[in-house]
Order: structure tokens, then sequence, then C-alpha cells
């Protein structure tokens, strides 16, 4: 009985060990489109991106920053940021980051 209870407490805690994220997350699949930040300035002429990856939720690689995103797009002045994220069962996560400006 105790070997049960102790196998339900650690299950629990990897399912709800998320919870308290600013993004929501589903237990099995999410894909995301959010908003980072914006600027009052609504024209931009440009997009830019920056992509990253998790594997296992263990291993995560690639380079998601603005400024990566902005060098991409060959921006210097950023009017607003998108983030989009894709994950499946935790397994594999893909990440990308779009600046938009000028």
């Amino acid at each position: 009985m105790k070997r049960i209870f102790a196998s339900g407490i650690i299950a629990a805690s990897i399912v709800l060990g998320g919870c308290a994220t600013s993004r929501p997350i589903g237990g099995l699949y999410t894909e995301l489109d959010l908003p980072v930040t914006a600027t009052s300035n609504v024209t931009a002429t440009k997009k830019g991106t920056a992509k990253c990856q998790s594997v296992l939720s263990l291993v995560a690689t690639g380079d998601c920053s603005i400024e990566t995103a902005k060098a991409n797009g060959g921006i210097k002045e950023v009017t607003h940021v998108d983030w989009h994220a894709r994950n499946i069962l935790g397994i594999i996560g893909n990440y990308t980051l779009t600046v938009y400006g000028n």
C-alpha cells in the first residue's frame, strides 16, 4: 500500500511539475502563438526568426534570442515580437521567436 501511495505521489509530482508557468501547457500536445512584446510603432517591413528545439524536456539546443532573430531578418528597430511553441508529449519541442521591425 505504501508503495502504491509513493508511486502516486511521484507520478502527480511529474504531471503537475509545470503548473505555475507563464504560458499554457498541454500535457499531451501544445501548439501556441503568443505575443512577447509590442511597441506603438505598428509599421513593420521586415521579419526575422530564431529557432530552438528540446528533446525529452532534458536537452535544449538552438538560439531563440531576439538578437539572432533581428540579425536573421536584417532588422535594426523592433516593432513587436511573437513566440510560437509546439511540443508533443514533452518528447520533441520546437520553438520559434519571430521579430518584426524595420
